[in-house]
């Protein structure tokens, strides 16, 4: 008796082809086969969404929380062709305006009044007015992902793109960022000066690394940049002036595919998530908690080491729950229309500033916490743990572990062949296992984001 195979459950994974926060993080944008959505961060909850027919979207990258959105189109039946970008009115809900490339479109960043476009060898920037002109362009090295970033803070100048040789990052300053329109009652704190000129010109080539870029990042006021190479176990920080490497954290020590990085607002912190499925949080400044380093860097000044044993690991850390096994036993349900299998760990991770319980008279009324976006329709919101330094663990420093948290049971789903990197999650899982010094990050609250057939 032959039994095909069954769901377990008559509802579908969702969708999603890509999800993107603002650049002040109160709004993000996500595509699905239906077409696209808007949401207000945090709290969690739908503010529009367009049903487009005849096709699908590969991106909507939002001009903050303005009506201005940018379209890729993309997929095996893409709605505009690749080589295209579109100039999106949400509020008129039709299109205003089309920029044309004579070849695809690798990635896209914005900011008030304006616009760069990221090509295979080559960068486009476009001053967004009443008329969308071509401001300048400059060439890069080999960059299939379209890796750029742009500063979006009040009077923030930096560009950051992939430099001409590989490795490099090439920093472009462009006309300063000017301050949002304030809406309603004028504010009870003065304006934000601009700054003064620097009294030196910055640099404009880092070389990074010497292998690929698989990441650029800059905090709201451009004045560091982070940045991660193909080998995925290093997150480099540099001082966006002087050229001159600030920190340098260690993700782990297997070879990993880094998705994204991203500071705090205030600069105190970063968070970096990649393929292993767990969002790994560093602090950037001496004070509160710090980050864990192996028990032989003291010695460091009076013997050879090793750069491993001076590597500065995560303090807090987050795996992202895989469910699949509780969506279904069928392999072709967890593929997407675009061909692509989903990952259930692969997700966008940005930094919320969230009001708390505080005593009267005491402590912060506000905290940061982290909002991820798994590409399965999760929301997690996430704290960061309050408390001091936290020690490093003998067994991770002798044995040549990472650090990482006592990972929540894990279910496998699809094929028993596991692909090499299902087994270096699997082994990255031992690991923590091993090892109790790193803090978990506390889920807050868990939602869903859309329907099972892609709205919310």
């Amino acid at each position: 008796m032959n039994l095909g195979r069954h769901s377990i459950t008559p509802t579908k994974p969702v969708h999603i082809f890509d999800a993107r926060f603002d650049p002040d993080c109160k709004i993000f944008t996500t595509s699905t086969p239906a077409g696209f959505a808007v949401y207000h961060v945090s709290p969690l909850k739908l503010l529009r969404k367009r049903e487009l027919t005849g096709g699908t979207l590969s991106a909507v990258v939002p001009l903050h929380t303005s009506n201005l959105l940018f379209l890729l189109g993309g997929g095996r039946s893409p709605l505009y062709p690749p080589n295209k970008v579109i100039l999106w009115d949400d509020a008129l809900g039709c299109e205003v305006a089309e920029l044309e490339f004579r070849e695809r479109v690798r990635g896209i960043a914005c900011r008030r009044g304006w616009l760069a476009v990221a090509l295979r060898r080559r960068v486009v920037v476009f001053e967004l007015g009443e008329q969308v002109t071509r401001y300048g362009e400059w060439d890069t090295c080999d960059n299939p992902t379209g890796l750029l970033a742009m500063a979006t803070g009040p009077y923030a100048t930096l560009l950051a793109i992939a430099g001409r040789q590989l490795g490099h990052v090439q920093l472009v300053h462009l006309p300063p960022c000017l301050p949002p329109v304030p809406i309603g009652p004028p504010p009870s704190a003065p304006p934000q000066k601009p700054p003064p000129p620097p009294l030196k010109h910055p640099v404009s080539i880092i070389a990074a690394h010497t292998t690929a870029l698989t990441t650029l990042s800059l905090p709201p006021s451009g004045r560091l940049l982070a940045t991660t190479s193909s080998r995925g176990t290093l997150v480099r920080v540099w001082d966006a002036f002087s050229g001159k490497q600030v920190k340098e954290f260690r993700r782990g020590t297997d070879k990993a595919d880094i998705y994204g990085v991203a500071f705090r607002p205030d600069e105190k912190e970063l968070c970096v998530w990649s393929d292993k499925g767990t969002i790994h949080v560093f602090t950037l400044v001496d004070s509160g908690a710090s980050n864990r380093q192996s028990s032989f860097s003291p010695l460091a000044p009076f013997i050879p080491l090793p750069r491993y044993f001076e590597s500065e690991w995560s303090y807090a850390q987050y795996r992202i729950p895989v469910q699949s096994s509780h969506i279904s036993i069928s392999a072709s349900s967890a593929r997407s229309p675009m061909g692509d299998i989903l990952d259930e760990e692969r997700c966008v991770v940005s930094w919320v500033e969230t009001p708390i319980d505080a005593e009267l008279g005491h402590g912060p009324k506000t905290e940061y916490q982290l909002i991820a976006l798994t590409y399965t329709g999760g929301w997690y919101r996430l704290s960061i743990p309050q408390h001091g330094n936290v020690p490093s663990s003998p067994a991770s420093s002798l044995s040549g572990t990472s650090p990482g948290q006592p990972s929540r049971p894990r279910t496998s789903s699809g094929s028993s062949v596991r692909s090499r990197s299902e087994k270096g999650k699997e082994k990255e899982k031992d690991r923590d296992r091993n090892d109790k010094g790193t803090s978990e990050c506390v889920l807050q609250e868990f939602r869903r984001y859309g329907r099972w057939d892609g709205w919310g």
